[in-house]
């Protein structure tokens, strides 16, 4: 069958935890035998020719990179009565002329483009409570990786929510709430399905948004960062991450991810200092949205003793990441709140020991693998960096026991209980029982605490 899949934040040129979600969902989805499409929305006004068409996809949606949105409300909500309510999709055939950014480079896949798409929805819906209704591709699965103001005709409409974070934490994120309510409260009604990534955020959807059990499921996510270390010796890392940072492999904690509120960041960096660690701390992550606060701190302590103790690279490529988490001594992941928590995954899967929150979903994605720390308590968070600081033989049970945990996410995991989701949404065979936690989080909470401690 043919598996239609949003490239909202796919498109993004550095990506995010939801743009990983969609690649892997993309690769799950053609690993089982099915045709993918993806569906973008950049921005073509060039007229009929292919090639133009090729490189507008290359260049992205400026609206989804943070670019010029449409200019005026009051033009969106004159269009939303008719043009809107019906956008058609063009498959755009590749001609291998033009060379794609990594990111968008999936095989067997299928390139559709709706101009302007996911930002004229996203007025629509503002302006008039709609949904903006898509034409071309024959779908028998519109799968949206966000919540996203838009429906498929003739296909079965499934969205992943990964979390409900503008409502639970609602000065951490920049989200017009009233609006994302409103959108949320009406998939929650009309979607065919709602998927998420943990049982912690499936209870809070059916709460909150009154989701019936029945047509919420979770599947989790996996990640396939390993790969892109595959064959690399611990050898090639030290020398790399040695040229990189100027640190010994396991010789530097790490935080990676946005920098924003719900990071937590100021407690950490507070931590951090108090514990007077020999280790300096690394953070990788562009500014996100009221991250201010943050930064300012971060450059501040970044100049002290010329970088010695906390260094901030910003962004990085995604095989460099891989390396500075690979080489860490240990990650270091204080959110306040997470529907999944893809970085401690990611360091579990690198071999690399993680602290990290015993709040939201944190504590079933990390197991016994993980330090679990209150997020709250910055004197907690710093006593977890003691524990490793100088006990060896601690770093390297946690790796292997990362590894282990990591495995139970993995791709042949996930790509089963995509395949029985499927099944069940279609009719054609019964689902397994996925809901199922892959690890009981009260039973393992407390050694990782009592570890941290």
């Amino acid at each position: 069958m043919t598996v239609l899949i949003d490239a909202y934040n796919i498109a993004r040129p550095q990506g995010t935890g939801v743009a990983t979600y969609g690649r892997n969902l993309a690769r799950a989805a053609a690993g089982l035998g099915h045709e993918v499409g993806l569906l973008f929305a950049a921005r073509t006004g060039r007229g009929g020719d292919p090639l133009l068409r090729e490189i507008a996809l290359a260049e992205g949606d400026e609206a989804a990179a943070g670019g010029r949105r449409p200019r005026l409300l009051g033009q969106v909500a004159t269009a939303a009565g008719g043009v809107l309510t019906a956008r058609q999709a063009q498959e755009i055939a590749l001609s291998g002329e033009v060379i794609l950014p990594s990111g968008l480079t999936l095989p067997q896949a299928r390139y559709w483009n709706a101009p302007q798409l996911y930002g004229l929805a996203h007025g629509a819906f503002r302006a008039t409570g709609r949904m903006t209704r898509i034409n071309g591709p024959q779908a028998a699965i519109a799968h949206w990786t966000y919540p996203l103001p838009v429906t498929a005709r003739g296909a079965a409409n499934v969205y992943t929510l990964h979390d409900l974070v503008p409502l639970r934490l609602p000065h951490t994120t920049a989200d017009r709430k009233k609006t994302y309510l409103a959108l949320a409260r009406r998939i929650a009604r009309e979607a065919d399905h709602i998927l998420t990534v943990s049982d912690h955020s499936r209870a809070d959807i059916m709460r909150i948004l009154g989701v019936e059990e029945s047509r919420i499921t979770n599947l989790y996510q996996s990640t396939d960062i390993a790969a892109l270390m595959a064959g690399v010796t611990e050898t090639q890392i030290a020398r790399e991450v040695e040229g990189l940072l100027g640190a010994p492999m396991r010789g530097y904690y790490l935080f990676f991810g946005a920098i924003e509120p719900k990071k937590n960041i100021v407690r950490l960096l507070e931590a951090h200092l108090t514990s007077g660690s020999p280790h300096p701390l690394v953070i990788v992550g562009a500014p996100g949205w009221g991250s201010a606060r943050e930064v300012a701190l971060i450059e501040q302590l970044a100049k002290l003793g010329d970088g010695k103790r906390v260094r901030w690279l910003g962004y990085l490529p995604r095989q460099t990441l891989a390396t500075v988490i690979a080489g860490a001594r240990g990650v270091v992941f204080p959110s306040l709140y997470e529907g999944f928590g893809l970085p401690v995954l990611e360091a579990m899967a690198l071999g690399t020991p993680v602290i990290t929150s015993n709040t939201s979903s944190l504590p079933e994605v990390a197991g016994d693998a993980a330090l679990l720390v209150d997020p709250l308590d910055a004197r907690a968070i710093a006593r977890a960096m003691l524990a490793l600081d100088t006990d060896d033989a601690a770093v390297a049970d946690m790796a292997r026991a990362g590894l282990a945990q990591a495995e139970r996410f993995n791709a042949q995991t996930y790509r089963a209980r995509l395949a029985g989701f499927y099944a069940r949404l279609l009719g054609t065979a019964p689902l397994p029982d996925i809901a199922a936690p892959l690890t009981s989080a009260a039973g393992r909470a407390a050694p990782a605490q009592a570890r941290a401690a």
